[in-house]
């Protein structure tokens, strides 16, 4: 290798750099920045506006500043901002403290904006932390006392829901397999709603898109159709619309109903939307307004709802919402409350260490229709033992009215081992009790079901003595045999004890038609007489005579009165004559013929 020396002495290499000079880097050129100020603030703006549009359009964020989502959304915008600001104006500054400078002109506002922010939400925070407000908490929910004999009466048996969720969704999914048209394109949504309808509790869902491709073959049309649950006869009906559903959850872009709330009330914050059907079985989404009443995020409660036709997308907001309405107050949001109420109505101390008076709502709950609205009910208990409850509440879903019942006795969960113990050689499931008014007597009535996840039996546990417990292949026989159980104990009169049978009616005539189903194991007869256009279902294990008739024998039919003027249930048969034969044929009528 060739050296030169310069004046100093000191050796050259090839390139003519001192050696000692050979590994440092040649300064770093400044960026420029695009533009001038104007230029760039603009570009700015529109970069931070179109990301703005999309995170909006894909994650809905209430613009409203008690939603936590907004926070992030906000914040990530400022964040926005800033990166583009630095990317248009250039990477400027010398040193550490020279480039925190610049980053500091280039953000000033979105910075300032973003701190404000933050402050807004630790002091919207603080003013809703519970130990500083526990005494409104406790008062989000208004808990009146109750008398149980007297507020709820004794309900007939079409008003008795007699299956769970679980067994609803198994008799949809089996009905809609059914249906050939449907089962390979559509599913079953499986958020099954419990509502009065028609004065008959029943659980209703919409169906969905069996995949995206089923969606874009069949978006134009719409969902055809919605399920209808009968939670007292376990049938399940597929209700066909003329116009399909086509503003719901199960929908992508405009059309998804959370998208459509969101563009048409920007700053409400919902819910989780329950599918319904009005009195005419019009589908609806009922959309629950929520509001934070204690700070900024504390006391969730409910303020309205909107209604949004799952038909036309058409939709209004009511502060007061509809009587034909009943899921407004979820389940979830109503123990939320009565948990505050039992834990802080004697304030945050208290809870804490002397405990007086402190109660929580028990694991589970159901509902019960009354007077044509839903009722949810769980049972209550002292804070400091789970092995009994101290009585049980009764909420309105649709106006938060609640009536606490005194009435101590056993869980929910030993009412449902008591059930089971009865009939544990059949390995029948119990599911979570109701809570009844059967001769004055608090009752927990529970359906037991089989492996296949239907209802088999029924079983009654009287809440202050677990040990009475009967059980009945149908509610009236199970119900006679608990008032039975009941005088025994002395619980009742021995008067009391007999089961007062509904109302019934006989007809006469001679048989038109027949028709034959199984439902639940069991063979039914669908009897139509001469000049008659409703049907008279017979059970066959209970009458044996129905296997043996035909049409035209005359027979006489006892059954139950009830609202439906189409078939008519729980019926008896007894045969008064039988058809005439028919003539054998002759070969002189044969030729005749």
């Amino acid at each position: 290798m060739d050296f030169s020396y310069g004046a100093n002495g000191a050796p050259f290499g090839n390139n003519g750099v001192p050696f000692g000079q050979q590994g440092e880097p040649k300064p770093r050129k400044p960026r420029k920045p695009v533009g001038n100020v104007v230029t760039r603030t603009l570009i700015n703006l529109g970069v931070t506006l179109g990301l703005g549009l999309i995170w909006f359009y894909l994650e809905l964020p209430a613009i409203n500043l008690q939603s936590e989502d907004f926070y992030v959304f906000a914040l990530g915008l400022c964040a926005v901002y800033c990166i583009c600001a630095v990317l248009t104006s250039g990477f400027q500054g010398d040193g550490i403290k020279g480039y925190f400078h610049f980053l500091r002109k280039q953000c000033t506002v979105p910075f300032f904006l973003a701190v404000a922010l933050v402050i807004v939400a630790l002091v919207g925070s603080v003013a809703g932390w519970v130990p500083l407000r526990a005494n409104a908490y406790a008062e989000l929910l208004n808990v009146q006392q109750g008398d149980f004999a007297q507020d709820i009466e004794e309900i007939s048996y079409d008003q008795i829901p007699m299956l769970d969720a679980a067994s609803a969704s198994q008799l949809g999914s089996r009905k809609l397999g059914e249906l050939s048209d449907m089962v390979s394109q559509f599913e079953i949504l499986p958020t099954y709603s419990q509502i009065n309808y028609q004065n008959c509790p029943v659980r209703v869902t919409s169906l969905r898109y069996g995949d995206t491709i089923k969606w874009l073959t069949n978006r134009s049309n719409g969902l055809p159709a919605y399920l209808v649950i009968d939670m007292v006869t376990q049938e399940a009906e597929v209700v066909r619309l003329d116009e399909g559903m086509k503003y719901t959850t199960a929908e992508h872009f405009s059309r998804n109903l959370y998208r459509l709330l969101r563009f048409r009330y920007p700053t409400m914050m919902f819910a989780t939307p329950v599918f319904e059907i009005d009195d005419e079985g019009t589908p609806y989404w009922v959309c629950p307004r929520t509001v934070k009443t204690i700070g900024l995020f504390g006391g969730t409660d409910i303020h309205g709802a909107v209604l949004v036709n799952a038909v036309t997308g058409e939709s209004e907001y009511y502060e007061e919402v509809p009587s034909w309405v009943d899921r407004v107050y979820s389940a979830d949001l109503i123990i939320e409350q009565y948990d505050y109420y039992g834990r802080y109505h004697n304030g945050f101390l208290n809870s804490m260490f002397g405990q007086r008076d402190v109660t929580l709502t028990t694991e589970g709950y159901n509902y019960i229709a009354i007077d044509d609205d839903v009722y949810m009910y769980t049972g209550v208990t002292s804070v400091t033992s789970d092995q009994s409850n101290i009585g049980f509440i009764l909420c309105n879903q649709r106006t938060k009215e609640t009536h606490f019942y005194s009435v101590a006795g056993a869980t929910e969960t030993s009412a449902q081992a008591s059930a089971q113990s009865q009939v544990q050689q059949m390995r029948y499931t119990a599911t979570f009790p109701l809570l009844l008014n059967i001769a004055d007597q608090p009752t927990y009535f529970i359906s037991l079901k089989g492996d296949d996840g239907l209802v088999k039996m029924y079983a009654m546990v009287n809440v202050q003595q677990y040990s009475i417990v009967s059980t009945g292949s149908t509610v009236a026989d199970c119900e006679q045999n608990y008032r039975t159980a009941l005088a025994h104990n002395g619980l009742i009169r021995e008067e009391e004890a007999e089961l007062v049978v509904p109302d019934r009616d006989t007809m006469e005539g001679a048989i038109a038609e027949i028709r034959t189903a199984v439902l639940d194991g069991d063979s039914y007869y669908f009897i139509r007489l001469e000049d008659s256009e409703v049907f008279v279902t017979v059970n066959a294990a209970e009458n044996p005579l129905a296997v043996i008739l035909n049409v035209g024998d005359r027979v006489r039919l006892s059954y139950e009165i009830g609202d439906n003027a189409s078939i008519l249930t729980g019926a008896s048969v007894e045969l008064l004559a039988a058809a005439e034969p028919a003539e054998a044929a002759t070969p002189e009528s044969a030729a005749a013929a």
